[in-house]
């Protein structure tokens, strides 16, 4: 499959697997929710004390699993993370970023404020998946 074609069918959808690899070798599964970023990139929301955080911080190569409209079709994105700092002020470049990718996910949030204090309590981050290869199956 042509990476263009697997990145096509992503944009279409927002929900999937996240892979890691666990120190061990092993793969960690994560059910996320992601939005386009710029150009290529997919962003995701996570939370720095998650293991699928430590993970990409060890080793950066992830894939991204997106099911279709049943179950033989599916995308599969391999490629490196990108972690942003965590937020750590209301205001920073992280929150920022998160607010962009809520906007994008969900539209507009009823109390930002609350929002903002949230992101630094949860200790959150964004996500930046490169893709760098796609296989699996869209045919209808």
């Amino acid at each position: 499959m042509e990476l263009n074609e697997g990145l096509g069918f992503v944009r279409a959808r927002n929900h999937g697997v996240l892979t890691t690899i666990r120190a061990n070798g092993r793969p960690q599964l994560s059910n996320i929710l992601y939005v386009p970023g710029d150009g290529d990139t997919f962003r995701i929301s996570i939370t720095d004390s998650r293991a699928k955080t430590v993970n990409m911080r060890r080793d950066p190569r992830i894939s991204l699993y997106v099911p279709g409209d049943n179950f033989f079709q599916y995308v599969v994105l391999e490629g490196t993370a990108q972690l942003s700092p965590v937020a750590t002020d209301p205001h920073d470049d992280t929150v920022e970023q998160l607010i962009a990718y809520y906007r994008a996910g969900n539209g507009e949030h009823p109390d930002w404020d609350d929002y903002r204090a949230t992101m630094v309590a949860d200790g959150r981050l964004i996500c930046a998946v490169h893709p760098e290869r796609a296989y699996g199956m869209v045919a209808t």
